[in-house]
């Protein structure tokens, strides 16, 4: 990657129009392997800049240009692009704060309740798209859809990372076949329903709020998938608490705004929400035993318990329950 000098050189040669670049703030972000700064000019300007910088490490980080015109198009509330440099792989962004969602994480659920129903209202232009009437363009501009084969393939990181990494357990042994024929139902049946598109990462930390609006980032992995996974992934985010009460209000409120049937959406919630935990507790399992990011693992006992919670309020996934050390 470039070092500070040439990020400088570059974003004068990228935003000529712009003040002089002075100064780069070098702004950390959770378990991205993308280097971000937040951009000082020698006199003030009307936006300020985030820089960017990516690498092809992950195949959805070059996706982030063409995802945030798409969501743009759909009226999502996402930064600008003021320019791209494919060649460096840098992208200058518009600056919208660093306050995010989950700063307001000790905040009465009065102020809270209007920023989680705005950020609803903004996940909801992407799930109101019909994905079966996308293009064979628009399909190959974003990540594999949320079918059978990518469900699999959270469980299974799910299942190496989590249950036989980090908790030792043998799923190979006749005394998971049940479980193992429960994620295979899971999965299936999450498959079979209609997509619309889903930001795939769409819990707290990714969601910046600014004079009371909801503002989306780090949605390079949209696709075509269920409503609820980003649901169960906002609603039961391990980083914040959120009361059974409240998300059951959350919930509610999302079926009146969309014009779902809250009984049938809460069917498939659950169903997503196992999914979506089993795929976070793998990552944190990785994040913290191989990637050298150990304090990921203080989310485990959360997701643990929430994972737990979701087996046990429905049939078709208590069967799952050993995989935890039930």
């Amino acid at each position: 990657m470039p070092d500070d000098t040439e990020l400088l050189q570059l974003t004068r040669k990228a935003l000529p129009d712009w003040p002089r670049a002075m100064a780069l703030e070098a702004i950390v972000k959770g378990g991205s392997d993308r280097r971000f700064y937040r951009l000082g000019f020698e006199s003030a300007t009307d936006a300020g800049v985030i820089l960017m910088v990516y690498t092809m490490a992950r195949p959805d980080n070059p996706r982030f240009v063409p995802a945030t015109h798409r969501l743009a198009n759909l009226g999502v509330q996402v930064p600008r692009i003021f320019a791209h440099d494919a060649e460096t792989m840098c992208v200058w962004v518009e600056d919208l704060g660093n306050v995010d969602l989950h700063a307001y994480r000790d905040e009465p659920w009065e102020t809270r309740r209007p920023l989680y129903q705005a950020t609803l209202a903004e996940a909801a232009h992407l799930h109101n798209v019909d994905a079966s009437a996308l293009s064979t363009e628009d399909i190959a501009e974003m990540e594999l859809c949320f079918d059978e084969a990518l469900y699999e393939w959270e469980q299974n990181y799910f299942l190496t990372h989590f249950v036989r990494g980090f908790s030792g357990r043998d799923t190979s042994t006749p005394e998971f076949a049940e479980a193992r024929e429960a994620l295979q139902s899971l999965r299936s049946h999450l498959a079979s329903l209609p997509r619309g598109l889903v930001h795939r990462d769409f819990q707290s930390q990714n969601v910046l709020i600014r004079e009371g609006s909801a503002w989306l980032i780090d949605y390079q992995g949209v696709r075509p998938g269920l409503a609820e996974y980003d649901l169960a992934s906002l609603l039961l985010d391990p980083y914040v608490t959120l009361s059974d009460a409240e998300r059951d209000e959350l919930l509610a409120w999302y079926a009146a705004h969309t014009g779902r049937d809250l009984t049938t959406m809460r069917e498939t919630y659950l169903l997503c929400a196992a999914q979506r935990l089993m795929q976070a507790l793998g990552a944190y399992a990785n994040l913290s035993r191989n990637l050298n990011k150990p304090h990921f693992e203080q989310h485990i006992p959360v997701a643990v318990e929430r994972l737990k919670a979701v087996y046990e309020a429905h049939p078709m996934l208590k069967a799952l329950l050993p995989l935890l050390g039930e």
